[in-house]
């Protein structure tokens, strides 16, 4: 993962969990400062590691209050034998990496370069389940792509990549909460709707049970990794007759487009100290005694590809998007609607598709699901499931919130933190919300239990930061 430009940085892949936790804290102490002035809180990003789903149209006002939606546990064949949910994902896993093997040597047919032997060994290790052998293979091919010997992996990275995701999600989730997961996530689409995953399994489970699966196949992208040239390559090879593809220039417009924002911003915050900072928590921006504005961190990376996911679907006004959410992408909310447990982007409609009573389904969905996943005994010692889910809930809590359902907002948020108490989402929105809405008391109670509760949650490794000036040139393939 290159890490001297933000908009060839964020691959799409990575540990998001681990520096979110630590993000969020840190966070938290401006909120409490915050509070003590009289003002609302200048809410910053927040970060953030069967059978076929069924695809049904649903509106979006029908669709946030429906059951979470279960596969069968367990899978019959034509000769009558039922597979184990642990037999399904693990030939969903072969059959996955059997297929982007495939792929990378189309790819690499079509952009004249060689499969390498340690290529064809990674797949292989991958279909057939062998994790410690697939992980050091995967930490070979990568050493090779730094170290600038791997021409042929800037070229098959995206299928590399993403066969690694899945086996994670394998890996790490227990089969059946896994193909639940996926059917909740893909069943709550619109037929032809383009999927944007955030997360790691927020994209993984997705995409492989996506790709496995009967009926129609999503289009499925991440919002993490729109400035990455090899990923836009990846795309473009995967669904190149389907959508118009980003291209380089978009890649350019959308960095100085941040630019020239954060430049203001910066301008702002030295000439008027005392007033309320614009430089969000988590960005690092600066100027040289030349004007030359240079940014780190992941708020910069994610903000520039929040204006990347805009510009792609502004590309393709007739396709609709639902979107599970990395970071925030605050400037699409005003168009966007609840959506099972994803939201819609794009809605033209919101003043009468987005009403009080869709507000209260999504209270009831969130409802519904925590009292499932807590019903099932090992929920709670299954910290990624959920934080996932949590996550979720967090989003669309935030989303209510900023359509002003404060009430159903923060119902959404305390749901949120029922299904995961040290939800770093939940603790921070429910936080802000409590003090923009007068409540500063209690949301200085709720992070001081939060810091007594979880101590430690701070502690973990830090969010990896990436730099780049306005100066740098965008790297494509």
């Amino acid at each position: 993962m290159e890490k001297s430009n933000p908009r060839t940085a964020a691959s799409g892949k990575g540990n998001y969990w681990a520096w979110a936790l630590a993000f969020v804290i840190g966070s938290l102490f401006v909120v409490v400062l915050s509070m003590l002035l009289p003002r609302h809180l200048a809410p910053p990003p927040t970060p953030n590691p069967s059978s076929a789903p069924s695809q049904r149209a649903v509106t979006p006002a029908s669709s946030v209050g429906a059951e979470r939606p279960h596969l069968s546990r367990g899978l019959s064949g034509a000769s009558g034998f039922t597979q184990s949910p642990e037999e399904i994902v693990a030939g969903k896993v072969t059959q996955f990496a059997h297929s982007r093997l495939k792929i990378a040597h189309a790819m690499a047919e079509r952009y004249k370069v060689a499969v390498a032997p340690d290529v064809e060994r990674f797949f292989e290790a991958a279909a057939a389940g062998r994790w410690d052998e697939m992980n050091a293979d995967f930490k070979a091919l990568r050493q090779r792509r730094e170290s600038g010997n791997g021409q042929d992996l800037q070229t098959l990275w995206g299928p590399i990549l993403e066969t690694l995701l899945i086996s994670e999600c394998a890996h790490n989730w227990q089969a059946q909460k896994l193909l639940d997961y996926g059917q909740a996530t893909l069943g709550s689409l619109q037929p032809g709707m383009v999927y944007v995953g955030g997360t790691d399994p927020g994209r993984g489970i997705p995409t492989l049970l996506n790709a496995t699966s009967d009926g129609e196949q999503h289009i499925v992208i991440t919002q993490n990794a729109l400035a990455d040239g090899s990923y836009l390559q990846y795309l473009d090879f995967l669904y190149g007759d389907r959508v118009k593809s980003l291209t380089p220039q978009d890649s350019e417009q959308a960095f100085q487009d941040y630019i020239a924002d954060a430049q203001k911003r910066l301008a702002h915050d030295q000439q008027f100290p005392d007033e309320p900072k614009q430089i969000r928590p988590g960005e690092s921006i600066t100027a040289d005694a030349d004007g030359h504005v240079q940014i780190s961190g992941q708020v910069a990376v994610m903000g520039i590809n929040e204006k990347l996911l805009t510009a792609f679907m502004t590309k393709n006004p007739d396709l609709s998007f639902g979107v599970e959410e990395s970071f925030p992408l605050k400037s699409t909310y005003a168009n966007a609607v609840p959506l099972g447990p994803l939201m819609q982007l794009g809605v033209q409609d919101v003043q009468n598709t987005f009403t009080s009573d869709t507000a209260s389904q999504v209270v009831n969905y969130w409802s519904d699901t925590a009292q499932q996943l807590l019903a099932e005994p090992d929920t709670s010692t299954d910290s990624l499931v959920s934080l996932t889910y949590s996550k979720m809930a967090a989003a669309q809590a935030s989303l209510l919130a900023d359509h002003n359902f404060n009430d159903q907002a923060e119902q959404a948020y305390r749901t949120a933190l029922q299904i995961c108490p040290f939800s770093p989402e939940a603790v921070y929105g429910l936080g802000q919300l409590l003090a923009n809405t007068g409540r500063s008391d209690e949301a200085r109670q709720l992070i001081a239990n939060f810091q007594r509760d979880y101590p430690n949650l701070n502690k973990g490794p830090a969010p990896p930061v990436w730099t780049a000036t306005a100066a740098a040139a965008p790297a494509h393939p």
